[in-house]
């Protein structure tokens, strides 16, 4: 077994972690290695997703020349062409302007749009989520589906088999008898263990009719409308966009939905070339990140090289805080260089392990001067931002921590427009009237107990 972990590629801190674990309790270590800590095979597992994802977005034409985009920056965004590029050649990402952004942080907010540009639909509704329950929320979605199906609408559905697994087969069902089509990603072919289950589709994917499209953070279920007396208020991060960049988002969706069913997909048939433009300056790059995709990290490269490239500030919003060296490094080196580094995390945990090391990782930057607030006392912050210099915006479903660098699939949208980071940065400041500031005083006068638990939660951080 040691062998095994030391052939396979993985970070220091993860081999220490894994050796440990088997040293301390190697009954229990060797299961939990089996079914969460192979990495030897995910190359060979995903080798076919790759290759497949790669001849179609070349036979959809996606070009990466750039270019033909030069005159239309911003002023303050023109100096980080470089990002774009970085992206482009990470990521194959296309940057598309003249698009519209909506940004929703309450729930029923964003259900109710959600729920409104379903019933608009003419053509097809791509739906592709990590949790999907057919609760209160998840039925009345479900019956909106049905209904269009009635009319003629497309409908896919497209879940992840471990975050949906309260997903009764009767609501599966009930889209499958009214001509609804349906995805379980990645299944358990065994009912006790799925020996895929370190591999996540985290990925929160809305495209109506090709126009309007949904990413960000909210998954469905009744706790993401507040109703859970365990979380209380629901405080996340979605956007609606419409315009150009529709259709990279609605291609993540085909790709997943091939890989995942094997329907031979005329994509063609799906991919709006006829969407209205926008006369604005919102440029965009939607970035997929992925075991599959390469062994680079590419939304963390993102994450990377706004932090780098911060000269005023960087505010950051994440449910976990599992920082590997690079990500740690830069944001102690821009704080220490005069960026004003603000991170926002929960204030209650939803898995204890990952608020004690995220706590640990918050504590350890606030001796280099980040601002630390946690959200919220009857509130779980669960929102995934990174806002920098009024100029560049990230939205998405990534964590800030490795599981979503390493082994989810994740996708962000990153926004090039002053009036959309201003905005996100107000939001983030008016979230801040919620939070409590842990100064570095209030972190030294922790309890021992607390110092215990951050103590075991850091060790195993790179396995949580």
């Amino acid at each position: 077994m040691l062998n095994l972990i030391f052939r396979e590629r993985r970070s220091i801190d993860s081999t220490v972690a894994w050796i440990l674990i088997l040293t301390i309790v190697p009954a229990v270590g060797f299961v939990l290695y089996i079914v969460f800590g192979r990495r030897m095979n995910k190359y060979n597992m995903f080798k076919l997703k790759k290759d497949e994802d790669k001849r179609l977005k070349n036979r959809m034409g996606e070009s990466c020349d750039f270019l033909q985009y030069s005159e239309k920056f911003e002023p303050n965004v023109a100096n980080h062409r470089d990002m774009i590029y970085t992206l482009a050649n990470l990521n194959s990402s296309p940057y598309t302007t003249n698009n519209k952004v909506s940004i929703y942080t309450d729930g029923n907010e964003f259900f109710n749009e959600l729920k409104e540009q379903l019933r608009k639909a003419k053509k097809y509704i791509n739906i592709e989520f990590y949790i999907f329950k057919d609760d209160g929320l998840g039925n009345e979605i479900l019956d909106i589906l049905v209904e269009k199906l009635s009319e003629g609408v497309e409908v896919r559905l497209l879940y992840d088999t471990v975050g949906s697994r309260l997903l009764s087969k009767n609501g599966i069902n009930r889209l499958k008898e009214a001509g609804g089509k349906t995805g379980a990603f990645f299944p358990s072919f065994l009912k006790i263990i799925n020996f895929n289950l370190n591999y996540r589709n985290h990925r929160k994917i809305v495209v109506v009719d090709g126009e309007v499209g949904f990413v960000g953070g909210f998954n469905v279920g009744d706790e993401y409308l507040g109703k859970d007396p365990k979380f209380g208020y629901w405080r996340d991060t979605h956007t609606k966009i419409i315009g150009a960049a529709v259709n990279d988002l609605n291609l993540r969706f085909m790709l997943d939905w091939r890989y995942t069913t094997h329907e031979d997909i005329d994509f063609t048939k799906y991919l709006n070339d006829d969407i209205h433009p926008y006369n604005g300056n919102l440029g965009m790059q939607i970035v997929s990140s992925g075991p599959d995709l390469s062994e680079i990290d590419e939304i963390k490269y993102g994450y990377l090289k706004m932090i780098q490239k911060a000269k005023k500030y960087i505010y950051i919003q994440s449910p976990y805080l599992i920082l590997d060296s690079s990500l740690l490094d830069a944001l102690k080196i821009a704080s220490l260089s005069g960026v004003d580094v603000r991170i926002m995390i929960p204030s209650k945990p939803d898995h204890p392990f990952v608020y004690w090391a995220t706590y640990s990782y918050a504590g350890e930057l606030l001796k280099f001067g980040a601002k630390i607030y946690t959200y919220g006392k009857d509130a779980f912050l669960h929102s995934k931002t990174v806002v920098m210099d009024d100029s560049i915006c990230s939205i998405g479903t990534a964590n800030m921590d490795i599981r979503s660098f390493e082994l989810n699939f994740e996708v962000n949208a990153f926004m090039y427009c002053s009036e959309v980071a201003i905005k996100q940065k107000h939001i983030f400041e008016e979230d801040i009237k919620n939070c409590t500031q842990i100064t570095q005083e209030i972190y030294d006068n922790r309890s021992q107990l607390i110092r215990f638990k951050e103590s075991i939660s850091r060790l195993l951080s790179p396995v949580l």
